[in-house]
């Protein structure tokens, strides 16, 4: 397999119906867990989507650090044995960060005070992970066909591109 078409399949992308319904979970999570915010990212560091209250925060970073925690993380666990932690937990002095593994592909970070409870906020993170782990497997199943299509005329594009700027192997 290509090293193109390798980073197609590990690409996640999401359209505005799919981030909607990940939205709704999440807002459904805030609103039960009385957390402050939620962000879903991208394993790579990239934020999806947040709810909840960020203005103080720089999500941006905090997506690329909390993804880089989590892979260092996901080292430390090979070498206790395990294959990866799918759960982490910061605590701080008025911030808790607890971070979940979403279908191998995404962590949901989810950002909290004291004026919700670490119980209460893993009881319903969970439930959330579970639900959008489904949803993130269904939005890959239900647009593989159009990631394809979008890939296959990028790469198209793009090597016309390279090949009008550089001159094309084949012989006229």
């Amino acid at each position: 397999m290509a090293f193109s078409e390798k980073m197609r399949q590990a690409r996640l992308v999401f359209y505005e119906e799919d981030v909607e319904d990940i939205n709704k979970l999440l807002g459904d999570f805030l609103e039960r867990s009385q957390a402050k915010c939620a962000l879903l990212i991208d394993k790579e560091g990239h934020l999806v989507t947040k709810k909840g209250f960020t203005k103080s925060f720089n999500t941006d970073s905090i997506a690329a650090l909390v993804a880089g925690s989590f892979a260092s993380t996901r080292e430390v666990a090979k070498l206790l044995g395990e294959t990866e932690f799918s759960v982490l937990f910061h605590q701080g002095k008025n911030e808790n960060i607890h971070i979940g593994l979403v279908a191998e592909r995404a962590l949901v970070v989810i950002i909290f005070d004291d004026r919700t409870t670490l119980g209460m906020v893993r009881l319903y993170a969970e439930e959330l992970t579970t639900k959008l782990s489904d949803t993130l497997l269904k939005a890959i199943d239900k647009h593989k066909d159009k990631n394809d299509g979008v890939g296959a005329e990028y790469e198209k594009a793009a090597e016309k591109a390279l090949d009008d700027f550089f001159g094309s192997d084949e012989k006229a």
